[in-house]
């Protein structure tokens, strides 16, 4: 029994796994490797790990300039925390909630506190009557009295809204939710993904209303009337500026960039090979295992398993020439220009629109905005009297980012001018002390209508060939809860494959 165990150490010492790609899904995966011994190497093209997770240096203060939170769902995330010794960091959010921006007749508002997705349980409540207005509220109310609907099976989310409660609901309530929280607009969003349970509970209940007070009170364990503030599921934790709007979110003290510090100490604590700079050119089979090819100089990296963790677009372009049936494709990703701006604004001392805002598509340029120094209390602990911090979110699906063709400057005099329109202060240029610009690709949204299709077909074509995996959020959906476990049970696979393979 002892040669035999020796026999496998051995084997798992022996047995070289490179990860192409070093965000949190590919640091992640390669932690789970290095736990059974196995010679890991991560590979990065950037100069620094983390993808979306970054920080940087603005006013003279670290702050979050990608994912500034994570969805609390499953706690997933953290337990990985737990085990990296950030418990004590992980801090909630200032409930205040956020605005919605851009409303005809109304300017901005707070965004309803009843309701999935924007869609409201009560048509009537004064927040959402605020917002639609009368004749909004009398039109959505005929989703009540309307014939019921027997067998409520939805597929788009925008059409299934308008049919039932009318284009002001749609417009002004869901829409600024899935501008802002997925980059993309509601006839795109697939119901089934977005709000599990809802065409269910329409079957049941006839309405659209109906269903949406019995799926926050299942959630909230009340009776429909009681249920508490809204429950709108996050999509996406990660490079954008949007609130998340009643969504279970949780950040870190310092930033979210710390989990990539200690996951990145662990790893070399343990032996891991990080390499950044360095970006894969190629992937050959050889032998039993693969050659990886890079920018860097020498021969290429033997590894007897891969595990390609990069975003969609350059995924498909390494993988395609050696996984049979996998098309490089040609995804239209969601570009996001987040923009941080530090202002000397003591106007802001009383978080005149809440912790952020989101917009109604084509009211404002920017998509969204956070007023982080109110949203978290160590940001606003790291900021002297007066001083806040503001990140403003431009683009979405199908929509290049207004910054795009500005440089820096012009970009941060266009983010604070949106500010000022967003938060209803004057903010002239005089307040601005200091601004950064960060650019994201993000991965299509995972509940966009089609896309689960596309993605377990891709899967499972790279599934298919011995010694690869994939992971990242293009495959796994966006969202720490969704890329760490997937990147751990993809690991699970690959490595178990390469510690038995004769």
């Amino acid at each position: 029994m002892s040669e035999a165990l020796d026999r496998l150490v051995q084997h798992a010492h022996d047995t070289r796994v490179v990860v192409i790609g070093g965000g949190v899904s590919g640091l992640v995966a390669a932690r789970e490797c290095a736990k059974v011994g196995l010679q890991v190497t991560v590979i990065e093209a950037s100069d620094a790990f983390g993808g979306v997770l970054r920080s940087a240096e603005v006013g003279g203060m670290t702050l979050d300039v990608g994912a500034e939170s994570y969805a609390t769902r499953g706690g997933v995330v953290r337990a990985l925390l737990t085990e990296l010794d950030l418990g004590d960091a992980v801090v909630s959010p200032n409930p205040a909630g956020a605005w919605v921006a851009g409303v005809p007749g109304v300017g901005a508002a707070p965004l309803p506190k009843g309701g999935v997705l924007g869609i409201p349980d009560n048509p009537f409540a004064p927040d959402v009557r605020r917002i639609i207005g009368w004749s909004g509220s009398w039109r959505a109310y005929l989703d009540r009295v309307r014939p019921p609907l027997t067998i409520g099976h939805a597929h788009s989310l925008g059409k299934l809204v308008r049919s039932r409660l009318g284009a002001r609901v749609r417009d002004r309530l869901v829409a600024p939710v899935t501008s802002g929280v997925y980059s993309a607009r509601p006839d795109d969003i697939d119901v089934d993904l977005a709000a599990p349970g809802l065409n269910a509970a329409l079957t049941r209940t006839g309405s659209l209303t109906g269903a949406v007070a019995e799926l926050r009170a299942r959630r909230s364990g009340a009776r429909p009337a009681d249920a508490p503030a809204s429950d709108v599921p996050v999509a996406s934790d990660a490079a954008k500026a949007a609130p998340a709007p009643g969504g279970a979110v949780e950040g870190l003290r310092g930033g979210m960039s710390r989990l990539v510090d200690a996951l990145v100490e662990g790893l070399r604590e343990g032996g891991v090979e990080l390499r950044a700079g360095v970006a894969a050119t190629s992937l050959t089979p050889a032998g039993d295992g693969w050659a990886v090819g890079t920018s860097a100089d020498g021969e290429p990296l033997a590894a007897r398993a891969v595990i390609v963790a990069l975003p969609e677009g350059p995924a498909r372009a390494l993988l395609s020439p050696v996984v049979p049936g996998l098309d490089v494709g040609d995804p239209v990703a969601p570009v996001v220009e987040v923009v941080t701006l530090v202002v000397n604004a003591p106007q802001l001392d009383r978080a005149p629109r809440g912790t952020g805002v989101l917009t109604v598509p084509g009211s404002h340029v920017a998509k969204a905005l956070t007023h982080s120094s109110a949203k978290w209390d160590w940001v606003r602990d790291a900021t002297e009297p007066g001083v806040h911090v503001v990140r403003v979110s431009f683009g979405a699906q199908g929509e290049d980012p207004a910054t795009a063709a500005l440089d820096d400057d012009a970009a941060a005099r266009l983010a604070l001018s949106e500010a000022a329109a967003l938060l209803g202060v004057e903010l002239p240029a005089s307040v601005l002390l200091a601004a950064h610009r960060s650019r994201y690709v993000q991965s299509q949204p995972a509940a966009t209508i089609g896309r689960a299709a596309v993605t377990a077909a891709a899967r499972g074509a790279i599934r298919a060939v011995p010694g690869l995996g994939a992971t990242g959020a293009w495959i796994s959906g966006t969202g720490l809860a969704q890329v760490i476990p997937d990147a751990r049970d993809e690991a699970d696979r690959v490595r178990s494959a390469a510690l038995w393979q004769s």
